[in-house]
């Protein structure tokens, strides 16, 4: 019988933004069940604390930072907090994010600071959080950033045009980014989620499930989603399915790995 995988993460320290929800939650959760602390990121004090508390409760340590990392002084104070908690940060997980418009808006109706907007929360938080924690990571020698983008940074639909430039941004960044780092030890990729289940899409489904007529199950739903989408695998993914990769990326094990981009979307034709 082959035993389970250590994933050499324990006493490793974590930095998880937007991690108070959703994938963000899952991921600073599953870092903190493999060893490593955790740093728990979110705007909201009440559920970044309670999400800090369960990483303690693996045994770990776990710390709650609250801010807006969407300018620079905020990014700087987050950093700030989560730098004199852990004594340091050995994993960035870029994980904060999403779209600005509400809506279906056309891109005509999508003003320039919206764009604007959108690059500084999907991009610029990313590279405020990288200029923070880097240099520490490269003056030990070793780090790992994972940051979360999406298929929209590679969709050709004509649709979420302002989201996915954004990502398609962080992409470029993130491997541009491997080429100065990874010769300091500090490996940077990429994981880009598909369609993910988190409330919001829980809602969406149920939208689509009355729209469809389809029945109230479920896993019918589901299915016959993922058979809209052109999507192999024939379910809607769950955030653990995103925190599993960047389990992996984020430890000791995937030194061989630098500027990938790992798309865990269910086998869906964009």
């Amino acid at each position: 019988m082959v035993g389970a995988v250590d994933l050499q993460l324990k006493g490793k320290r974590a930095f998880v933004s937007g991690s108070s929800a959703g994938i963000g939650e899952a991921i600073a959760l599953s870092l903190a069940a493999a060893g490593a602390d955790v740093a728990v990121h979110g705007r909201d004090p009440a559920r970044t604390k309670a999400v800090a508390e369960r990483v303690a409760q693996l045994g770990v340590r776990g710390v709650a930072v609250v801010g807006d990392i969407a300018s620079d002084q905020g990014a700087a104070e987050v950093a700030k907090t989560a730098l004199e908690a852990l004594g340091g940060i050995d994993i960035l997980v870029n994980n904060a994010g999403g779209g600005v418009t509400k809506g279906n808006p056309t891109w005509l109706e999508v003003t320039p600071e919206v764009w604007m907007t959108c690059l500084n929360v999907n991009l610029l938080a990313a590279v405020r959080l990288c200029q923070a924690f880097a240099p520490g990571m490269m003056e030990r020698g070793w780090g790992r950033i994972v940051n979360i983008s999406s298929g929209a940074a590679r969709s050709r639909k004509g649709n979420l045009m302002d989201y996915g430039a954004a990502k398609a941004a962080l992409e470029n960044f993130s491997v541009n980014l491997s080429k100065q780092l990874g010769p300091k030890g500090v490996n940077v990729n990429i994981v880009s989620p598909g369609l993910i289940k988190t409330l919001t899409i829980t809602k969406w489904l149920e939208f689509v499930r009355r729209q469809e007529n389809w029945p109230d199950d479920p896993a019918y739903v589901e299915r016959a989603y993922a058979e809209k989408l052109q999507q192999s695998v024939p379910r809607i993914g769950v955030p653990d399915d995103i925190a599993q990769a960047v389990l992996f990326l984020a430890s000791p094990l995937s030194s061989y790995i630098n500027g990938s981009s790992l798309t865990v979307d269910g086998g869906v034709a964009i």
